[in-house]
């Protein structure tokens, strides 16, 4: 049988999974353009701003808990404790709702359909290969207490 791990198994960082696909789709554009007049209206360079506000509401509330915790955000290392309180009660990954927010609130500025159309790939991509991994450890780690939180809070949002 094989050991336990003692992290998640994600090696590959998380934010770098979301850069990575927003520069594919960049990459993508240049190579099959897709007409981007829509994003020259101001009111999506608005939603742009909006979108990037909240984004900093769910990074800086997750991140500030994880810190004040001492706990770590390095997806390699293994955590210290389980997070249920503050922004952890609205979603049990804030950090990765609000990389995707700002992934669509950057999409917004640049004008790039392509970042559009990749996003449910992305989403996809972090649940499987990040968000299922981390669930499996953390109910090695923390048993019927992560069970519980989890049974009560969703996934996203």
């Amino acid at each position: 049988m094989e050991a336990e791990k003692d992290n998640p198994g994600v090696y590959v960082p998380p934010p770098l999974l979301y850069v990575l696909t927003f520069l594919v789709a960049v990459f993508i554009q240049k190579k099959v353009s897709i007409n981007d007049v829509l994003f020259h209206h101001q009111w999506i360079k608005i939603i742009g701003v909006v979108l990037l506000i909240i984004a900093s509401f769910f990074l800086v509330s997750s991140l500030r808990q994880f810190f004040n915790s001492k706990n770590t955000v390095i997806t390699m290392k293994s955590a210290t404790s389980l997070q249920t309180t503050g922004i952890y009660n609205f979603t049990r990954n804030p950090m990765y709702v609000g990389l995707a927010i700002v992934y669509l609130s950057v999409s917004c500025f640049i004008g790039n359909w392509w970042n559009i159309i990749l996003f449910p790939f992305l989403l996809l991509l972090v649940q499987v290969y990040i968000i299922k991994r981390e669930e499996s450890y953390l109910t090695r780690k923390f048993g019927q207490e992560y069970l519980a939180y989890k049974a009560k809070v969703r996934r996203w949002l």
